[in-house]
């Protein structure tokens, strides 16, 4: 018996290939320690952060903002604050699948307890996190 030729197979080893990107349901949170005064002079101003994440948003079709929040004069060391509570309320009933953010040092300031959010607690929910200035954009494949 002859032998076959392995030249020029595409064999994708059982896996489908698509090039659809799943619609997300998605969120913008931003925080500030120091109550929002308004002053243009900070680039981490409530405004300048939620500006940064719509931008990032409306470029990307297969983002769909569903909602803000935003915690103002709340600190980053904890996570006991009540628009990102609102938020992961929004996350459980299955509302919200992606949430974007300026930076993560907007998302907390607790590196362990930040870490524990997007390596175990939004995998096992299934949610998409992007921190837009730091390049960083964890998807989660269910297969």
């Amino acid at each position: 018996m002859a032998r076959k030729s392995r030249k020029n197979t595409a064999d994708t080893g059982g896996i489908a290939v698509t090039t659809a990107e799943k619609i997300h349901s998605t969120a913008i949170y931003a925080r500030l320690s120091i109550e929002d005064s308004g002053k243009k002079d900070n680039g981490d101003s409530i405004e300048n952060q939620v500006y940064i994440a719509k931008q990032y948003i409306e470029e990307r079709p297969y983002l769909n903002l569903c909602g803000t929040f935003v915690d103002n004069g709340e600190t980053g060391i904890n996570f006991n604050r009540p628009q990102f509570n609102a938020l992961m309320d929004e996350v459980k009933a299955g509302r919200i699948d992606c949430i974007v953010v300026k930076d993560l040092s907007r998302f907390g300031r607790n590196y362990i307890e930040t870490g524990n959010f997007l390596e175990r607690v939004f995998p096992f929910l299934g949610v998409r996190f992007v921190s837009v200035n730091d390049n960083y954009d964890i998807k989660i494949i269910i297969a």
